[in-house]
């Protein structure tokens, strides 16, 4: 399967305020199996997505248009067309991008993908575990990390 992402299938899109995007999964589109590409389409006065890091997966940016901000754990600056950056596993490669300029803005991010995620949210606070399916779907869990358990928790040695 063949895509185009001079005329792509936006086929994720999020309508929540302060995030509302439009979302092509072109990898998953194109018939990817280990690698993720997804094509985001950022309006004015919206982000892309939530500060976050994962765990598991690699990231790749490459802006295509408009001026993206970037938020790191160095702070924020702005993005130039064609500028690419990249955020390694772990919380030295958290990462979030927002639109404050005044016309859309988009970009194509790539991953590894394939396998099981772990990714912290450290704004709220959450935790997310996502097994990503190369048809879309799997496990999809979030949870507080003020929740925490110990290992032992619940466990009764078998009877």
């Amino acid at each position: 399967m063949t895509v185009n992402i001079q005329h792509p299938d936006f086929d994720e899109p999020r309508e929540r305020e302060g995030f509302r995007t439009r979302r092509a999964p072109i990898g998953r589109q194109a018939g990817a199996q280990r690698l993720g590409a997804s094509l985001w389409e950022v309006a004015p006065g919206q982000a892309a997505y939530p500060y976050h890091a994962h765990l598991g997966e690699e990231e790749l940016v490459i802006v295509l248009h408009g001026r993206p901000s970037l938020r790191t754990p160095e702070g924020w600056r702005e993005l130039e067309e064609g500028e690419v950056v990249s955020f390694p596993r772990g919380e030295e490669g958290a990462h979030q991008l927002a639109n404050r300029t005044g016309e859309a803005v988009r970009f194509l991010a790539l991953s590894s993908s394939g396998e099981p995620d772990v990714v912290l949210y450290p704004d709220s606070g959450k935790v997310g575990a996502y097994q990503r399916l190369p048809g879309g779907g799997g496990l999809r869990a979030l949870f507080r990390r003020a929740d925490e358990v110990d290992y032992w928790d619940g466990e009764e040695p078998p009877g």
